[in-house]
């Protein structure tokens, strides 16, 4: 299954599959912005460990209908397409802005999710203790601005996959522009295009992301994994989310930066999530 599935209101989520069709089923949440197709660097450690990992874009991603959405109906939006894979239990790993609904998934429907694997995501900056956020408070019209003029930059429509590439992996620090420069740059091309085809995605991610949660943390039954690049400026959030989460295992990733945390370890995080 790979492309438009249909939800029962009648919205479309938007999906890319890899990995055994009988695998282990790993739902996968991405960053933001981002989209699906960066699990694409996770097939081959898919096929080694069985897992059949299947990426989904968020609401007003790429072709995923836009929709008013939050961390619980995103939850039950993945429990859906769980039904639709076949799958009554499932794990999930969610990267960066997706950990926190990867959490959510697993508070809020505990007899469905099996594990959950968090990798570089932000704590709840709205938590009188929680490490602070410079989008905190920040007006969405100006998130907005900002947005639209890093997708004028980065100019997503451009065809030529080279170019689109090389701007993409200038506006990353250096460690994580080593990472996606080991990926194909078709990959690298499509995968922005998708994320930056439009605003809703991130503009929802961002409203959801920097606000109150709307579940709790204690009510997290299964094991969760969580995993940080020493050099990412989100590790002091695994430490937050480390202390709170029931029974939360951290690991911090000598040498690696943001997106490294993912792209280099995949191995690692399907074994232990799966």
């Amino acid at each position: 299954m790979t492309g438009l599935v249909a939800l029962p209101d009648g919205r479309r989520l938007q999906v890319w599959q890899g990995g055994p069709v009988d695998g282990r089923p790993v739902l996968f949440l991405p960053g933001c912005p981002d989209s699906r197709l960066v699990a694409r660097s996770g097939t081959d450690a898919a096929h080694r460990l069985g897992v059949r990992l299947v990426a989904v874009n968020r609401p007003g991603y790429g072709r995923s209908d836009p929709y008013p959405s939050d961390h619980l109906k995103v939850a039950d939006d993945l429990v859906h397409l769980a039904d639709r894979l076949g799958a009554r239990r499932f794990a999930l790993v969610g990267m960066s802005v997706g950990g926190p609904y990867a959490l959510a998934c697993a508070a809020r429907h505990p007899d469905r999710v099996t594990a959950v694997g968090v990798v570089a995501a932000p704590a709840m900056h709205a938590a009188p203790d929680a490490p602070g956020h410079p989008l905190v408070g920040v007006p969405i019209a100006l998130v907005r601005k900002d947005f639209l003029e890093y997708v004028r930059r980065m100019a997503p429509d451009d065809p030529d996959d080279a170019a689109l590439a090389r701007r993409y992996l200038d506006a990353l620090d250096p460690y994580d522009a080593a990472v996606v420069a080991a990926l194909p740059v078709p990959d690298v091309a499509n995968g922005v295009r998708e994320a930056l085809s439009r605003p809703d995605g991130y503009l929802r991610d961002a409203a959801v992301t920097f606000r109150p949660w709307q579940f709790r943390l204690d009510e997290i039954r299964c094991p969760v994994r969580l995993w940080y690049g020493e050099y990412d400026a989100n590790v002091h959030n695994g430490r937050w989310l480390a202390g709170r989460v029931p029974g939360a295992e951290l690991t911090i990733l000598d040498g690696v930066g943001h997106l490294g945390a993912l792209l280099g370890h995949w191995d690692e995080i399907l074994a232990a999530t799966a």
